[in-house]
Parts: structure tokens; C-alpha cells; sequence
């Protein structure tokens, strides 16, 4: 991403990098310890983005792998965390300090690298940490590594806003819940297709991806059952007929 990041599968390197505004005033090694470790003493507006759930979203409702329009840019999505920033630190205490960061999560497929290492950077270069874990197994997820993030945020400096982008109600529901009981504003950002879990639960404010603006260069080709035209409309084939003869 140089200042136009879209997102597709990432790749394997450190733990994470300093997100936009996130860590204490400073610059170097002790920014990025601080960083890491959640001592930097502000409250945060966290966002984790949950990458292969977002994948395989954003694949269904396209048929196959997003070309370059329909490819999420992730510094529209930086700026759109801003404002979220701006506009829960505006509601904050008096001489509350907020700041935001922005976590990417992801699997790594062994022999990948060299293939999503130039994605990774180009997170890193627009402000997002990227905690990156080998694809070794089906259950080297990263869902854990996600939760574990954001408890050691809510614990350390605390969280002033919670915001996880991913679908996957079975992982997030019950501890996005938690976090929302202690006062702290939930927001899920998703596909409205795959997160009935959110768009149903008053606790949760949900976001869909695509209204959040200029994430996409051109529109995600949606029809939903549930929003279909008067007059009906016609739902394409994902792939021809003659796949079934391979």
C-alpha cells in the first residue's frame, strides 16, 4: 500500500509495528516496545482486523479472489478510525487522552512469503501493526492471538472504543459482549450477508465494510436475499458449468 493500501492474504514478519497515533510521544525502539507491551498509559480505540475471515468474506460475495476495485484500501479505513477516534475522544473525559491503533491479523501459507511480504509492508508503511502466524495446520488460526491482543489492551491502558472487523460470531460475540458491559463502545465492521450475530445484538454497533468511504474503488456486486428488487433480479453462476468436469 503506498498511501493506497488494499488488502488481500499477508505476510510473515514481526509481531506487530506502531499503528496510526498508537504508543506514547517518542519515536525508535521504546515507541515500539511501548507499543507492544500496552504500557504506553493512553486508552485506545483498537481495531483488529481479523484478515482470513475478511478473505473469505469478501470471496463469497465476489465468486472468487477480489481484483484491484474491490480490494479493500486500507488507508481509507485508517481515516475512517480516526474520526472514530476524534469523535470518542471528543466525548471523553476532560484532559483524557485517546489514541487510536490499527492491528492487522493474518496466516501466512509456508512458501508465501515472497509473494504477500510486499502487502505486509505496505500495512506497516500506512501506520498498521500486522501480527503475522505460519499456516502450519487448520487450527493455526489466529483467533486467540486477536482476543489475547485485546484483553492485554483492555487491561494495561484500556480501551476508549473496541472496533474488530471479521464475521466470526462463534470467537468474538461473547468477548465483544464483555468489553460492551464495562461501557466501552463495540463496533463490528463485516459483510452484512455473514454477520447476522451483530447486526442482532443492540450491545454491538455494526458497520458494513462497504459504508465506510472510498474503502472500495467501485461497488461490491450485492444482491441479498433479504434486499432484492421488487421486480426480482438475477443471482450469476459463481463459476461455469464446466468446472464440474475438472
Amino acid at each position: 500500500m503506498s498511501d493506497d493500501v488494499t488488502a488481500t492474504q499477508p505476510a510473515p514478519t514481526q509481531s506487530a509495528g506502531s499503528a496510526p497515533g498508537s504508543g506514547p510521544s517518542g519515536t525508535g525502539p521504546n515507541r515500539f516496545a511501548d507499543t507492544i507491551s500496552g504500557q504506553s498509559g493512553t486508552p485506545r480505540v483498537l481495531l483488529v482486523w481479523d484478515a482470513p475471515n475478511m478473505d473469505m468474506g469478501l470471496g463469497a460475495i465476489l465468486g472468487g479472489r477480489p481484483t484491484a476495485a474491490h480490494r479493500p484500501r486500507f488507508d481509507a479505513l485508517g481515516r475512517w478510525l480516526l474520526q472514530r477516534t476524534a469523535d470518542i475522544s471528543a466525548t471523553a473525559a476532560t484532559g483524557t487522552s485517546v489514541e487510536p491503533e490499527a492491528t492487522v491479523f493474518t496466516n501466512i501459507v509456508p512458501g508465501s512469503a515472497d509473494v504477500v511480504r510486499p502487502w505486509v509492508d505496505a500495512l506497516r508503511n500506512v501506520g498498521y501493526a500486522v501480527f503475522a502466524k505460519p499456516k502450519l495446520a487448520d487450527d493455526s488460526d489466529v483467533d486467540s492471538d486477536m482476543l489475547d491482543h485485546i484483553a492485554l489492551r483492555r487491561h494495561t491502558v484500556g480501551l476508549a472504543g473496541l472496533i474488530v472487523a471479521s464475521a466470526d460470531g462463534q470467537a468474538f460475540r461473547e468477548p465483544l459482549l464483555e468489553v460492551a458491559a464495562d461501557g466501552v463502545p463495540v463496533t463490528v465492521i463485516g459483510f452484512r450477508e455473514h454477520a447476522s450475530w451483530a447486526l442482532t445484538t443492540e450491545e454491538l454497533e455494526f458497520v458494513d465494510l462497504e459504508d465506510i468511504p472510498a474503502v472500495f474503488r467501485e461497488p461490491l456486486p450485492r444482491i441479498g436475499l433479504d434486499s432484492l428488487p421488487d421486480d426480482g433480479a438475477w443471482l450469476t453462476p459463481f463459476r461455469p458449468l464446466q468446472a464440474l468436469l475438472y
